[in-house]
């Protein structure tokens, strides 16, 4: 819930500050366009009045044809007299005559006796001129003293007199105002403070300020065009008049203008590069501009809070909805009861409610076939449990089974090779009894000597029966054990070698492994006529374990059938026993290699570290 009135709130903030915005720079553009027609209205009053008074000036030509004078100065005061008295708007004249003396003028502050000099005269005598006759200062100081009622300074004129033969006989200069409704700046405001109004000033063709503020008069228009977004604010028609465009402008003190221009068009030939400028602080700018952002502001965000409350009650309803819902599903999980409560309606709590009782129906009925399921489970496992027991059963019959194996292997290599040799003492005393009796003593001493070893591996194949070393100490050392005592019993050259890792390994599958290996050294003692043996222990990329015994003996066929003999019939079903690989090379004459390849788990190596 609170959530959604974070949203609305934020939503209505962001659309708030958009939208006004957007009504901000509409409302700027408005004042701004109103700007610019206010100044186009004061540019075409001001032509309206330039144009009234060149007028009453050229009327001097009328004048001068009707005077009976010939006299050119007397002819020049005579319509100095007449447009005074029939042009009392004229705020002061001037007549001067060719040469540039002043014949008549009733302004006391401008009433210099030759004005021969003055750009005004000298351009005046070729054509009417528009202008300042004295400073742009004195001009306005004469206007502050004078305009009680609004009368505002609009500036000189200075045109040449002729007569009716064309020639030019003199200049006359008058003073012009502008008559308009008092106080005009504060039509285009309602503001009581000075530091918001709108500001009215002329410029010449240099930029300079001919009428405006006290400060300003006389200077050149110091307001730097700004940059930015809305530098211009208002296009007004084409690019060839965008610098009477309205646009912002920064005054050296910091304060920022909209600034609107327009031509002032005076009438006279090449003297249309007046401009009249309307002026206005951003303060006063801005001011509607800001109100009515600040008002949609407030509007959105008042309509933002009645929506978020509105949606809080909704919210709230639907999470009461919710919250019962959550109570049955929590009832049901406690085994409190059996069925979840489905509210009324169709929104989507009803929804997740009807869902959840039917898949709590579906739940009950595997529940049921689980029940049915898990019945018949036991009954089978009952079964297999007694089928497990009677495989338990023929499991320890075989395991005797493999231990008499064991045993008649264990009797073959030593009991049975130890009889076979006092049976071949035997055999060879009763043959020296019958060629060399005095040879037979020695014999039975020889004969005595090979029942004893007899004894003695039997103890040992006892001995190795009840105890398991090889799991103590490991395979390496035990290997190394047997090997050592081969070599001292048999004279033979050899040599042995194992990996570190491989010596480590100590199962019950190397026992098997110390038995088949004590099988192969009986056979090259008794068999191999070699007289060099190496056997090497390795491990085989971490998973095998690799035994090799290698002779230099007579070799024989492993191929070849050899009735009564199971010693390589022994080697091969040990090797089956723990899931070895027994490979046997030999070849009558060329040695004999026997490999056991053995795959055992990584672990297996450390079983004795």
């Amino acid at each position: 819930m609170w959530l959604i009135i974070g949203l609305s709130v934020t939503f209505s903030v962001a659309a708030a500050v958009w939208v006004g915005g957007i009504a901000r720079d509409n409302v700027v553009e408005q004042h701004a366009r109103r700007l610019a027609l206010e100044t186009d209205q004061l540019s075409s009053d001001l032509s309206q009045a330039i144009a009234a008074r060149l007028g009453a000036i050229r009327a001097a030509e009328q004048i001068l044809g009707t005077s009976a004078s010939t006299d050119p100065n007397e002819r020049l005061i005579s319509i100095f007299r007449e447009l005074s008295t029939a042009y009392p708007q004229l705020d002061w004249l001037l007549v001067a005559n060719t040469t540039g003396i002043v014949l008549s003028a009733n302004a006391p502050h401008r009433s210099p006796s030759d004005v021969s000099t003055h750009p005004w005269f000298l351009a005046g005598l070729k054509a009417p001129w528009l202008g300042i006759v004295g400073s742009a200062t004195e001009a306005q100081a004469q206007d502050n003293s004078t305009d009680t009622l609004g009368v505002t300074s609009l500036g000189d004129i200075a045109t040449p007199v002729t007569d009716a033969t064309g020639q030019t006989i003199g200049v006359m200069a008058s003073h012009l105002h502008w008559q308009r409704s008092p106080k005009p700046t504060e039509r285009l405001t309602d503001e009581p403070s000075p530091s918001v109004h709108t500001d009215a000033s002329l410029l010449d063709r240099h930029g300079t300020v001919i009428v405006g503020t006290p400060d300003a008069v006389g200077r050149p228009w110091s307001g730097v065009p700004t940059s930015g977004r809305q530098s211009v604010v208002l296009t007004m028609g084409s690019s060839e008049n965008a610098r009477f465009d309205p646009h912002f402008e920064r005054l050296p003190n910091g304060k920022r203008m909209l600034v609107a221009r327009a031509p002032l068009n005076t009438g006279i030939d090449g003297e249309a590069d007046w401009l009249v400028q309307l002026s206005e602080p951003n303060a006063r700018v801005y001011q509607r501009a800001n109100a009515l952002a600040s008002q949609i502001l407030w509007v959105s965000i008042g309509l933002g809070i009645v929506t978020a409350m509105l949606g809080g009650v909704g919210a709230h309803q639907l999470t009461a909805r919710l919250k019962r819902l959550a109570v049955s599903v929590a009832q049901v999980k406690r085994d409190q009861t059996v069925q979840i409560e489905i509210p009324r309606g169709i929104d989507e709590v009803a929804q997740l409610a009807a869902a959840f009782a039917e898949l709590l129906g579906h739940l009950e009925l595997e529940r049921a076939e689980l029940k049915t399921l898990s019945l018949e489970l036991e009954r089978r496992v009952a079964v297999r449990t007694s089928e497990v027991e009677r495989l338990a059963d023929e499991s320890r019959y075989a395991a005797i089974v493999r231990e008499r194996l064991k045993i008649a292997r264990d009797l073959h290599d030593t009991l049975a090779h130890s009889m076979m040799a006092i049976l071949s003492e035997i055999r060879f005393l009763r043959r020296l009894q019958t060629h060399n009796p005095a040879a037979v003593a020695n014999e039975l001493a020889r004969a005595e000597e090979v029942a004893h070893e007899g004894l003695k591996e039997a103890r040992t194949a006892i001995t190795q029966m009840r105890v398991t070393a090889v799991r103590d100490t490991g395979l390496g050392p035990a290997l190394s054990t047997i090997f050592d005592r081969f070599i001292d019993s048999t004279g033979l050259c050899g040599e042995f070698s194992t990996d570190p890792k491989a010596a480590r390994f100590g199962d019950e599958r190397a026992e098997t492994l110390v038995r088949m290996t004590q099988e192969v050294l009986r056979n090259i003692e008794r068999h191999a006529k070699a007289t060099e043996v190496t056997m090497t222990l390795s491990d085989v990329d971490a998973h095998n374990l690799h035994l090799k015994i290698k002779d230099n003996g007579v070799g024989f066929d492993p191929t070849s059938d050899r009735a009564g003999h199971y010693g390589i019939v022994g080697l091969h079903e040990q090797a089956e026993l723990i899931g070895a690989r027994l490979e046997i090379v030999s070849k009558e004459g060329a040695g004999t290699t026997v490999s056991i390849s053995l795959r055992v788990s990584p672990e297996a190596f450390g079983h004795n570290a």
